[in-house]
């Protein structure tokens, strides 16, 4: 009787062990999937100190980003302004050139932007354009239209928690190209229509809203189109690729810092935060339940599109977002998956940055791509 009393405390423990660690499991894979999946508004901070000029030269604090190499935006509470690379490193202060706009003032709290320009491309940029309305399953969704002569569009998809501005930095080139551009929002982004469950799904339904845009260019008279993805922008065309009717008329495809493998993401995004990898597919397993996503379909390595158009892939090596690595990985792949591809790496660039670090390398590469593509194709 004794042992039976003894035999059924320990099944009991057991059992309640294994209840708790499932709870916590599941307690933390809703908090993770949350971060991941709930829509919010990056909060804007200005978490670095400008200390006046010198000459030509902006001063800041020094810190990693104000040691950053390349273009960057600058912003403060009133301003904005473009400062080029770092031209000396002294004492705690950094000198960059003032490139375009004034110089904060001294003790002025500022942040240093991959984005260069804010606002829509005429107060940006000076060019012309229409405030589209793309019709989406969910609604309209807002887009900019700059117009050119060529019957190529391109549609950009920006990243998540970014906006249109991202592409902002390369609609100069591709305008100069004769090419429209779409710059287009998705579902969940402010002023376009919230999802059912109002949930990122990761470019598993927001690619249906790149679909709606190619169906909207077409009927403005595109008759090839040019898709252009940064980070999750990236995923979702991956997802129009692979699942759009309309994937026919792709015929180039540029993506920058993409997240190409969610899981290699995650991990990458778990050790930032000091989270053991081992719980990323828990975080994956409720993210999946919570929006009905299926992680596996995203690694284009495993499960590349049937249709896969010339494509440019740009990526940085310190990319602390989006891990290097996924893209390698596709592009190492991409002459056994019969997948034109040209792969650039930017040594020293963070995710998104590229363009910033090594300007006139991504230009030379964009430009290429856009000559061939544009000349070429079906």
């Amino acid at each position: 009787m004794r042992k039976r009393k003894i035999v059924r405390i320990a099944i009991t423990t057991v059992l309640a062990l294994i209840v708790l660690v499932t709870a916590g499991l599941g307690v933390i894979g809703w908090y993770y999937s949350g971060e991941l999946l709930v829509p919010e508004e990056v909060q804007k901070t200005y978490p670095e100190t400008a200390l006046g000029t010198d000459g030509k030269n902006v001063v800041l604090a020094e810190s990693k980003l104000t040691t950053l190499r390349g273009t960057f935006g600058l912003v403060w509470t009133g301003g904005t302004a473009r400062v080029g690379d770092v031209v000396k490193t002294a004492n705690g202060r950094v000198e960059r050139p003032l490139l375009e706009g004034s110089a904060p003032a001294d003790g002025t709290r500022v942040r240093i932007e991959t984005d260069l320009y804010e606002g829509d491309p005429k107060q940006a940029l000076g060019l012309d354009f229409t405030e589209a309305k793309i019709p989406t399953e969910l609604g309209d969704a807002p887009a900019w239209l700059v117009p050119a002569a060529s019957t190529t569009w391109v549609i950009t998809v920006h990243g998540r928690g970014a906006s249109r501005e991202e592409a902002l930095r390369v609609i100069p080139q591709l305008h100069d190209a004769g090419l429209p551009v779409l710059a287009i929002t998705y579902r969940n982004d402010a002023g376009a229509p919230k999802s059912p469950d109002g949930l990122y799904h990761l470019g598993d339904t927001e690619w249906r809203d790149v679909e709606s845009a190619i169906r909207y260019a077409q009927g403005q008279g595109a008759q090839k189109v040019i898709l252009y993805g940064w980070s999750m922008g990236g995923a979702i065309v991956g997802q129009t690729l692979g699942q759009s009717a309309l994937a026919a008329s792709v015929v180039g495809v540029v993506l920058d810092s993409p997240v190409t493998n969610w899981s290699m993401t995650l991990d990458l995004q778990a050790e930032n935060r000091g989270v053991p990898v081992f719980l990323t597919p828990v975080a994956e397993l409720v993210s999946g339940w919570r929006a009905g996503i299926e992680f596996g379909r995203f690694d284009l390595v495993e499960h590349p599109p049937i249709l896969k158009p010339p494509t440019l892939l740009f990526h940085g090596t310190a990319d602390g977002t989006v891990p290097t690595q996924s893209s390698r990985n596709l592009a190492t792949a991409a002459g056994r998956l019969n997948w034109p591809m040209q792969y650039v790496e930017i040594p020293g660039a963070d995710h998104t940055s590229g363009w910033n670090v090594a300007t006139e390398t991504y230009k030379s590469a964009l430009a290429d791509f856009l000559t061939r593509t544009t000349t070429t194709g079906p």
